[in-house]
């Protein structure tokens, strides 16, 4: 589904979670629409127990912060993400996709470095998601 930037915009409305995700262990980072972080990271497994710790990690930071609306955005490389964006959805959470190149030339603009690591990775892809550089999957 194609979507204009005005319409990608009105989706993001309270609070924005990144996850870098990875073959065993993902990592997902918190913040509200304006860039201000909520809480410290999150590692979390590829299972369901996994899964069900960030579910609990996501309402503690919504009840902590008032929040309602939750859009979660994952970098699509592999099909690691998939289970957990299956799982997301079942709990009523709306995933979003941002494009790993868009991720890789961003990486520079936070802390003018490009080194890579899982916890960088899971903000850059909050801050897309923020900046509505995303798009809704189709499974």
């Amino acid at each position: 589904m194609k979507y204009k930037q005005n319409r990608k915009l009105e989706q993001i409305t309270e609070s924005i979670i990144g996850a870098d995700i990875a073959k065993k262990v993902h990592v997902a980072r918190a913040q509200d629409f304006r860039g201000i972080e909520y809480g410290s990271r999150l590692t979390f497994e590829n299972t369901h127990a996994g899964f069900s710790q960030l579910i609990r990690w996501i309402r503690t930071l919504q009840k902590e912060h008032g929040k309602t609306n939750v859009l979660f955005g994952v970098e699509p490389t592999g099909h690691y993400w998939l289970p957990l964006a299956q799982f997301l959805r079942k709990q009523g959470i709306q995933v979003v996709l941002v494009n790993p190149l868009h991720v890789k030339k961003s990486k520079e603009l936070d802390d003018n470095s490009p080194t890579k690591n899982d916890v960088k990775d899971a903000k850059v892809i909050a801050q897309l998601v923020k900046d509505a550089g995303i798009r809704s999957p189709t499974y």
